[in-house]
């Protein structure tokens, strides 16, 4: 039986999903900052603990530049900058949700 480049054409919309949400951290990192209130790089970088500062500087840079995340420069010294959601961050968050339900009840609890 031959395969229509329809049936082998991969889906371009998940896809791309998978570029952008596929790093490591960042579906952590977008749900400390949507459901945790956590928004500064210190909390974010306490908060996962096994995440080296480059890689979540990384991981935020990459968020921000999909337009995930909007990263507020206070301008101040000591610097402080802040991240949270962008619209299309927000609108993603229906998704987190029902993930992290699906994940409650059905994969293994960590002990």
């Amino acid at each position: 039986m031959k395969k229509t480049e329809a049936a082998i054409q991969r889906c371009k919309t998940m896809s791309t999903l998978q570029k952008i949400l596929g790093g490591k951290w960042k579906l952590e990192i977008l749900y400390y900052i949507a459901f945790r209130d956590i928004h500064r790089f210190g909390e974010l970088h306490r908060q996962i603990g096994e995440i080296t500062e480059s890689s979540l500087t990384k991981q935020l840079r990459e968020l921000e530049a999909d337009r995930f995340l909007i990263r507020h420069d206070f301008k101040e010294i000591p610097p402080r900058v802040e991240y949270s959601l962008s619209d299309l961050g927000r609108s993603f968050m229906e998704v987190m949700d029902t993930m992290k339900k699906w994940g409650d009840l059905h994969l293994p609890k960590e002990e």
